[in-house]
């Protein structure tokens, strides 16, 4: 069997288990693949633009994700019904569950990702701690808290040493997270990350973790097949988050060197020979300030920031996942990755930043994204969109890439400044916040960079910051009055030029402007 061409893969049909941006991503890799698409939407996403963008949409429940993009069964029986062979999961929602792969492969359909076993060996946080160790891969210093004994997990806190993290044993993504200074706060933090673990994942199980601090996030890119070929494609820094949540991701690391890079890359591969991982996945790291770099754990899924990793390589992460899934080999060796220029990206997200990044809602009332050279947008945004509150707030990926870090930098404030998004609030302002910092400029960044930095901005640079957001609403809010009286004297115009009404009788012009008045009052 020909492999390498399309029509002989065993599978041509792929539904896309997500929504947003990152289904309109795996939608344009399937069409330039030619592969067929469907989609897979809730009440709330009826009129997404992947739903209009895939070839066939199927309805799979209310808004809840619970009950929609979570929902195992409905998920597999329109798979079935629409007569797909393969299933893309995207990130996030059941792209790490292992019992979600499981059922795929019972119902005969080719799951894009890892493998079963992987999930289930890296998606536990205290078993792929235990993995790494044996690989070979340098792992913080922590415990599993299991037991209930006040007195015993002050002990065990303690062996390890102040400050720690808290942790959710059987997920990730920032939940189930608290950070801990002080021996007194231990069990009331304990009990609220048990809490918060069991509401995210079902399973209150927690550990303790050194924390290191100051602490980058260096994660890496890696991609494996089924002819036990294993490339990484370098690394991203994700330095710039709040409460464990990434905002900004860039490639490469302005503070990795060729030495540390190759270190950490060959850990990598290292741990992921160990588990017989096939397809995409991110280990990612904590780098301490003297150099030292510590795992965290493996994301068995495409990333949300993989378009930076695809503008210093060339390659096309999502296509080449589908590659691996029928069975072909890499479609590039270790020697062929060179990383060339820079590339950042910006998560535009519904969120307000001078409100704690609270979430956002709304409606799109109008949009320009930017472009030109080195601009890209992937984004799920069109005017009249309402954005939900169902879902995780992300709306678009901003991504620039330049021949050097300070070109990108240029290149994200442009972007940035062109970017109109009006009718919700966005995480844009802190962004072009950031893009002028002499701290980011610097590469002087740390997990805490945010609390630093944002959380403690003079009072004026907050209030200039709403004074610009408010001159920007009144120029917006001008034009669009603007627009209403111009169109308001063309009536007049009109009616001056004939003055006759539709039933052929002269027009009051006192009673219309009578009526013009009431109608402006609010």
């Amino acid at each position: 069997m020909d492999l390498f061409s399309v029509a002989h893969w065993p599978f041509h049909k792929v539904l896309i288990a997500n929504r947003g941006e990152i289904a309109l991503r795996i939608i344009r890799a399937c069409r330039e693949l030619g592969l067929k698409s469907v989609a897979v939407y809730s009440d709330a996403d009826r009129n997404a633009l992947h739903v209009r963008m895939a070839d066939e949409a199927y309805h799979i429940g209310p808004a809840v994700a619970a009950k929609s993009y979570l929902h195992i069964p409905t998920l597999i029986e329109v798979a079935k019904r629409a007569g797909a062979q393969a299933v893309h999961p995207g990130y996030g929602f059941l792209s790490e569950n292992a019992q979600f792969v499981q059922a795929c492969q019972d119902a005969g359909l080719i799951f894009i990702g890892p493998p079963p076993e992987a999930q289930a060996a890296m998606g536990e946080k205290t078993a792929a701690r235990r993995t790494a160790q044996a690989a070979g891969v340098p792992i913080v210093p922590g415990a599993m808290s299991d037991i209930e004994d006040d007195t015993l997990v002050h002990g065990m806190a303690e062996r390890i040493g102040y400050p720690i993290l808290l942790k959710a044993a059987a997920g990730g993504g920032g939940k189930g997270i608290r950070f801990v200074r002080d021996p007194k706060d231990l069990l009331s933090s304990l009990r609220t990350a048990r809490s918060e673990a069991r509401s995210a994942f079902g399973d209150g199980r927690v550990y303790l973790e050194k924390a290191i601090s100051p602490a980058r996030h260096i994660e890496v890119q890696f991609i494996a097949d089924t002819h036990g070929n294993v490339v990484h494609l370098g690394e991203r820094e994700c330095s710039i988050q709040r409460r464990h949540q990434k905002l900004i991701e860039e490639s490469p690391s302005p503070v990795v060197d060729p030495e540390l890079r190759a270190r950490m890359t060959s850990a990598t591969i290292n741990l992921v020979r160990s588990i017989r991982y096939v397809n995409a996945g991110t280990a990612e790291f904590l780098l301490g300030p003297d150099g030292n770099f510590y795992f965290l754990e493996v994301n068995a899924r495409i990333q949300v920031e993989h378009p930076v990793t695809e503008l210093v390589t060339g390659i096309d992460l999502v296509q080449e996942q589908f590659r691996v899934a029928a069975g072909l080999p890499l479609s590039f060796s270790q020697e062929d990755i060179v990383l060339r220029g820079a590339a950042i990206e910006c998560r535009v997200s519904a969120e307000d930043p001078e409100n704690r990044f609270l979430p956002a809602t709304g409606t799109v009332v109008a949009l320009q994204e930017p472009s030109g050279p080195g601009v890209r947008v992937e984004s799920s945004l069109y005017p009249g969109l309402q954005v939900p509150l169902y879902y995780d707030p992300l709306l678009s990926k901003l991504i620039v890439w330049g021949r050097d870090r300070m070109q990108a930098i240029a290149r994200m404030r442009r972007a940035i400044d062109e970017y109109q998004i009006l009718g919700v609030r966005t995480t844009l302002p802190f962004a072009r916040w950031l893009m002028e910092q002499p701290r980011y400029i610097a590469a002087d960044m740390s997990t805490d960079f945010i609390a630093e930095e944002w959380d403690t901005r003079p009072k004026q640079a907050e209030q200039e910051a709403e004074v610009g957001q408010a001159e920007l609403a009144v120029e917006q809010i001008a034009a669009i009055m603007g627009g209403l009286l111009l169109h308001e004297q063309i009536e007049e115009e009109k009616q001056r030029m004939h003055p006759l009404n539709n039933g052929g009788e002269a027009a009051n012009r006192w009673r219309d402007a009578s009526r013009r008045e009431i109608l402006r009052r609010p």
